[in-house]
C-alpha cells in the first residue's frame, strides 16, 4: 500500500501521529482491508465499515433511526453466519483469502474456520482490539480452540517466529518505522500465547494473515459452506437472538445504526 494512501485514509500525518502504537497498526490493517475491497466490485453500503452513521442532531418533525437501515440489505428473522458474510461483512476478500490459504495448506478445519473468521471483530464491529471482540463475538459457537486463537493472534502478529515462518511484517516497519513496539499488555499477551497448548493455531492465523492481501485473488464462500457447517454451531433461533453472552454483539451488526 502507498504510504500516501495510508496517510490520507487515517486523516494525515497529524492523526498518525495522535495515535498511540496499538492504534497505528490497526488503522494500516484496516486501510489494507478497505482498499482491497475498493478493488472488487460491491454494493457500497454491504458493509457497516467506515460509513457514516445516522447523526444525533434532527431537524423539527424528524425522527431518530430504529430498525431496519433501508441502505443495508436486510436480515431475515433466523440470520446464519453465511448470510451475515453475505449481507454484513461482504465482500471480506482477506478474510475469504485467509481461510482459503489455510485450506491449501492442508490445516485442519478448525484453524481454517479460525483464519476464515480472524478479523469479524474489525470488519463487524471496532478496529481496536479486533481480536478481542471478534473471539467474543464467536465463543458461544465454535470451539473454545477457535475463539482462543482469534483472541491472541492480535497479540502474536507483532513477534516474529522463524521457527514456524513467520516474519515481522515489514509493512509495520514502512509505516511504523523500525522502533515501533506495541503496547505492553500486547508484550504480556503475546508472552502468555507463546507458552500455550493452543499457540501453533494462533500462529497459524497470523501466517495466513499476512499473505491474504492479493488485490487479484477471487475467493468464493462457497467452499467453505461444509467447514462452517460442521465446526459453527448455528443457532435455532438465529444469531442475535438465542440469548447467548453475545448476541447483543450480532444484533448491533443487524442494526448498526439504532439510534439506541
Amino acid at each position: 500500500m502507498d504510504r500516501r494512501n495510508f496517510l490520507t485514509a487515517v486523516g494525515g500525518l497529524s492523526a498518525l501521529t495522535a495515535m498511540n502504537s496499538m492504534e497505528k497498526a490497526d488503522a494500516l490493517e484496516y486501510a489494507m482491508s478497505a482498499e482491497l475491497d475498493t478493488r472488487v466490485a460491491k454494493p457500497p453500503l454491504c458493509s457497516t465499515m467506515g460509513r457514516e452513521p445516522f447523526k444525533g442532531s434532527r431537524k423539527s418533525g424528524q425522527y431518530f433511526h430504529m430498525g431496519h437501515d433501508p441502505r443495508l440489505p436486510k436480515m431475515s428473522d433466523k440470520p446464519t453466519l453465511v448470510e451475515f458474510f453475505e449481507k454484513r461483512f461482504a465482500p471480506a476478500n482477506h478474510l475469504l483469502q485467509s481461510g482459503a490459504l489455510a485450506l491449501k495448506s492442508g490445516l485442519s478445519e478448525k484453524v481454517i474456520l479460525a483464519c476464515l473468521l480472524h478479523d469479524i471483530g474489525g470488519t463487524a464491529l471496532l478496529r481496536s482490539d479486533h481480536g478481542y471482540w471478534g473471539a467474543q463475538l464467536l465463543e458461544p459457537y465454535v470451539d473454545e480452540e477457535v475463539s482462543w486463537a482469534i483472541r491472541y493472534h492480535q497479540a502474536l502478529r507483532y513477534f516474529a517466529d522463524p521457527d514456524m515462518g513467520y516474519e515481522y511484517p515489514k509493512a509495520y516497519i514502512r509505516y511504523f518505522g523500525e522502533d515501533f513496539s506495541p503496547e505492553p499488555y500486547i508484550h504480556e499477551e503475546a508472552e502468555y500465547a507463546k507458552n500455550h497448548k493452543w499457540y501453533k493455531t494462533a500462529r497459524q492465523i497470523c501466517i495466513n494473515d499476512v499473505y491474504a492481501f492479493d488485490p487479484n485473488a477471487v475467493v468464493s464462500l462457497d467452499m467453505f459452506y461444509g467447514i462452517i457447517e460442521r465446526n459453527f454451531r448455528q443457532p435455532e433461533e438465529g444469531l442475535g437472538y438465542d440469548d447467548s453472552p453475545s448476541a447483543h454483539m450480532w444484533r448491533t451488526i443487524i442494526f448498526p445504526n439504532n439510534f439506541l
